[in-house]
């Protein structure tokens, strides 16, 4: 089973219908047993984050989230969800501190480089990591991006996959167990299903 954690903040009705759409067995859940128990769990979220982290706090499933990376279960982070995998974001102009799964920081696009903040639709991607959630996917295949702030990881062999909205970023990540993704596989068509699908078999 895969497990949607339910923190309060996340697209998480989506992430459920497109995984049920593919054929796999998913829940949306807050149970901390049921997401320790899950085969795989996934990590969504949309909104500030400060409030995610704090909603995280709050529902006690920081320490969840850690014993899931810890025992090794695949964890997919989507969007805010990925950006909280790292060590912090300067949302807000002020350091807030996120999961530390993953080493990096998380900022805001420049707002003078030209281009409309938040950085919303279909952008391709460069694949670094042909393998894991991205096998079978075709290099500059276009997926669905909504966000205004972009991690940077601050190991290269962690990038998945990166972008290019005015300046590059890194779009996918992946460590072991953990990964991530900047953009919303179930709102990305034929693309993010497989990418969904990859996950699931993993």
């Amino acid at each position: 089973m895969i497990a949607i954690i339910d923190y309060g903040v996340g697209n998480l009705a989506s992430v459920n219908k497109a995984l049920r759409f593919i054929g796999f067995d998913s829940k949306i859940t807050s149970d901390h047993v049921e997401i320790l128990a899950a085969d795989k769990v996934i990590l969504p979220g949309v909104g500030a984050f400060a409030d995610a982290m704090n909603s995280l706090e709050k529902t006690g499933m920081i320490s969840v989230i850690k014993q899931v990376a810890e025992k090794g279960t695949p964890l997919l982070g989507i969007c805010l969800g990925m950006q909280l995998l790292f060590d912090y974001s300067t949302e807000g102009g002020e350091k807030v501190g996120g999961l530390g799964l993953l080493k990096g920081s998380v900022n805001q696009f420049p707002l003078d480089m030209g281009l409309k903040v938040p950085h919303m639709g279909w952008n391709s991607l460069e694949i670094r990591q042909e393998k894991g959630i991205f096998s079978g996917v075709r290099q500059n295949s276009y997926v669905y991006f909504v966000h205004s702030y972009f991690v940077t990881a601050e190991n290269a062999s962690d990038v998945a996959a990166v972008c290019k909205y005015g300046i590059g970023f890194d779009a996918a990540v992946c460590r072991g167990n953990i990964i991530g993704t900047q953009f919303h596989p179930e709102k990305s068509g034929d693309v993010g299903l497989e990418i969904l699908k990859n996950f699931a078999l993993a």
